[in-house]
């Protein structure tokens, strides 16, 4: 089966409560996302007091304690829960990586930023790059820095964010573009509006389009709006999201040829059609065009493509008009 990684991105959204926090790891656990995503950052490093969000993000902000007991509460009541940070500064990078996680989101914002990328890179953990609204040479140059430091595995995470994003922003087949361009795995992060239908179809789409991760943010309780909350699901729409993720990855299959599946073969029987008699045939009769049909039949004969090798055959017993010609007809 053609897995997709789903990552349940906790973001902001957790509003500076370490208990809504937990709530949202137990969601995506009872989802059955294979990984929770966490935002650690030092907010002095990160973002200049000037800007408006500032203030905002200062009561939001967890202090390394704070973390330690979340990854800690992840890794012993869900040890199969996969852990990822994305990370906004370079400050913080040992600190994360001394948690153990299994693997760093680098933000678009640091793209350009090789304090961050070596940082992250030198853990050989893998690295979901986030390409949004970066142009190609941003990417190359990063993918460059990420590939003198090490052989860490990277995945192109491509999403337009916008909160929430419409659907004619997202431009979906430019994902596919930066897949091939830089011959890397691809994965979609999806920011759509959480109280449409597009929330669920969006993604799905991407999937049709060889995405092998798919992030997607959760919250505790979008009616709240709280932070984060404009593309993020409830947990109980969390379940519903992955179930149809699974659903979809089962239908995908393999892009290679395989033996008919039973369901197949029975297809196969009800709909192929067989050579058939036209008309009753008397035993020693030799065959003529005029004497076989080309139908579906009660059984399968020989495939309409064989019919040069029968016509002129004997037939060694009585044939039934609508009786599938097969092999043991003849001498």
């Amino acid at each position: 089966m053609n897995y997709t990684y789903v990552i349940a991105e906790m973001a902001c959204s957790h509003e500076g409560d370490i208990n809504l926090a937990k709530v949202i790891i137990d969601a995506s656990v009872e989802a059955g996302a294979d990984a929770v995503q966490l935002q650690i950052w030092n907010l002095k490093q990160m973002m200049s007091p000037q800007r408006k969000e500032f203030q905002l993000l200062e009561k939001l902000e967890f202090d390394q304690e704070e973390w330690k007991s979340l990854v800690n509460y992840s890794r012993s009541k869900y040890p199969d829960l996969d852990i990822y940070v994305c990370v906004y500064e370079h400050s913080s990078i040992e600190f994360i990586s001394g948690l153990g996680v299994d693997g760093f989101k680098i933000n678009s914002s640091d793209l350009s930023n090789p304090l961050v990328l070596k940082k992250v890179a030198a853990t050989n953990k893998p690295i979901n790059l986030s390409i949004g609204a970066s142009s190609i040479q941003e990417i190359q140059n990063a993918l460059e820095i990420i590939s003198d430091t090490s052989s860490s595995p990277v995945t192109l995470m491509y999403g337009h964010q916008s909160f929430p994003t419409k659907p004619e922003s997202v431009n979906m087949s430019y994902m596919q573009t930066m897949s091939y361009l830089f011959g890397l795995p691809i994965g979609y992060q999806d920011h759509s509006d959480a109280d449409s239908d597009a929330a669920y179809w969006l993604p799905a789409s991407s999937l049709g389009m060889g995405v092998t991760i798919l992030e997607k943010h959760l919250t505790h309780d979008r009616s709240l709006k709280g932070i984060d909350h404009e593309s993020a699901l409830n947990p109980d729409e969390f379940i519903a999201f992955v179930d149809m993720v699974r659903i979809i990855d089962t239908a995908k299959g393999l892009s290679t040829p395989r033996p008919f599946s039973e369901e197949e073969n029975k297809y196969r029987e009800f709909q192929k059609k067989s050579i058939v008699a036209s008309r009753d045939l008397d035993k020693g009769h030799i065959l003529t065009t005029d004497d076989l049909a080309f139908m579906r039949a009660q059984e399968l004969g020989y495939s309409p493509e064989k019919l040069d090798l029968i016509i002129g055959k004997i037939i060694t017993c009585e044939i039934k008009a609508y009786q599938t010609i097969t092999e043991k007809d003849f001498t």
